[in-house]
């Protein structure tokens, strides 16, 4: 009965349009007209139609007693500032929100993990590097959420193929200390042909510093010795990812 006063109250527009939406996600979605459902709306038309809240919230599956599944998607959105927020938080955050259980908690962070192999599996053993585009999306959603620097290396074969992404060294909020040598002694062993290096800034600005142009001609000469090719050096920032060998840097 309070389902059926309510869509002749929204049909008649006796309550706000901006009301409209809280009213009916204060009632559990199997409650919703059927094709008002976030999942059912997505299996018929894509996520395209769909918000942020919308897809966590088919994500999540239900709600608990006296909250909405709707209402606690809103909840870790409004929390951790968006999807990203929420999938990047800890367990003992996620878990401090009411409604958010240890089973709640695991779908997050597979969720999470979903994506990140989701994007590795670009750059698997035997994919080939044909352009800086290939290996952007991966970088960035696996670089740039890290609290501490991290320092990774990509060893391609002759083809470009990827032999292997290894990360080398990690640091602190600022910086990572760097080896030259330990590099050239990972690409001996991986039998590599070219290398491309790949580093966070925690501090968001990817704009390459003094620091990391000097690194990243050292880490070049000592690949010389050995006749392995340094192809780029990214630096990964909050939402951008900057080539130096774009920027005539290498």
């Amino acid at each position: 009965m309070a389902l059926l006063l309510l869509r002749q109250y929204l049909t008649l527009g006796k309550i706000p349009i901006q009301a409209q939406n809280t009213a009916m996600d204060s009632l559990k979605i199997s409650s919703w007209p059927v094709e008002e459902r976030p999942r059912e709306r997505l299996l018929q038309y894509g996520t395209a139609g769909l918000s942020d809240t919308e897809v966590l919230a088919v994500l999540l599956g239900r709600g608990v007693a006296g909250i909405p599944v709707i209402e606690l998607a809103r909840e870790l959105i409004q929390r951790f500032g968006g999807i990203r927020g929420t999938l990047n938080a800890n367990q003992a955050d996620l878990c401090s929100v009411n409604g958010i259980g240890l089973a709640k908690v695991a779908t997050l962070l597979a969720a999470r993990e979903c994506g990140r192999r989701h994007l590795r599996e670009r750059l698997s053993p035997g994919v080939t590097i044909g352009s800086p585009a290939d290996s952007h999306e991966f970088l960035l959603a696996s670089l740039r959420d890290r609290p501490h620097e991290v320092f990774c290396c990509l060893f391609l074969d002759n083809r470009h193929r990827v032999l292997a992404f290894d990360e080398l060294f990690r640091g602190t909020i600022d910086t990572a200390a760097v080896y030259p040598r330990e590099i050239v002694k990972q690409a001996l062993s991986r039998n590599a042909a070219a290398v491309i290096l790949a580093h966070n800034h925690p501090s968001g600005v990817a704009e390459p510093s003094q620091s990391d142009q000097l690194i990243t001609r050292r880490i070049r000469d000592a690949l010389d010795l050995i006749d392995v090719r340094l192809l780029d050096h990214f630096v990964i920032g909050d939402n951008s990812c900057i080539s130096l060998a774009s920027r005539g840097m290498l």
